[in-house]
């Protein structure tokens, strides 16, 4: 069973580092895209084509923040996932990294669908409705986790220490 363990561990540090090269690959082509733009001049289309790139800056943030939180969930702290608190710390951080970037793709959607398509319209208000709904089931799971939280005081104590480990004391 050792082994096993050994063997996802690994697997978990090769899966950070994609996402990190997806993230570094991301910033790359936004800023090769955002300075194409730019240096062509500055008017509504490069406007446009920065606000995409932006989007794709967000995309790699979120790639960067689930590469850093496998690390430190899965590596750093090797950390079950099964206590209340831990639950609630772990799609914590995930969920606000995917809430804030599907809430730029959202903004970018609709400023795309005012200059070109009013017809996509309905689609970028639909991802910001739904970023919306999910903000507001996050924030009901966090309600009520931790009511559960106050039944196992002690989990949140080894959270703490677990986070003094990813600190380095």
């Amino acid at each position: 069973m050792k082994a096993v363990l050994k063997l996802l561990v690994w697997i978990h540090k090769i899966t950070a580092l994609l996402f990190v090269a997806a993230s570094v690959s991301l910033i790359g082509i936004a800023a090769h895209t955002g300075f194409a733009a730019v240096l062509k001049g500055f008017d509504e289309e490069t406007a446009q084509t920065v606000i995409e790139a932006v989007g794709l800056l967000a995309a790699a943030v979120v790639a960067l923040q689930i590469a850093q939180t496998i690390i430190e969930e899965e590596v750093i702290r090797d950390a079950q996932v099964s206590a209340p608190t831990r639950v609630r710390r772990f799609l914590s951080r995930f969920y606000v990294v995917v809430i804030v970037a599907l809430a730029i793709e959202g903004l970018v959607a609709v400023f795309r669908a005012i200059h070109e398509d009013m017809a996509d319209l309905a689609y970028g208000a639909a991802l910001v409705a739904a970023t919306a709904l999910m903000l507001a089931g996050w924030g009901v799971f966090v309600y009520l986790n931790r009511s559960a939280e106050e039944l196992e005081p002690e989990a949140m104590e080894q959270a703490k220490s677990e986070d003094a480990k990813v600190e380095g004391g």
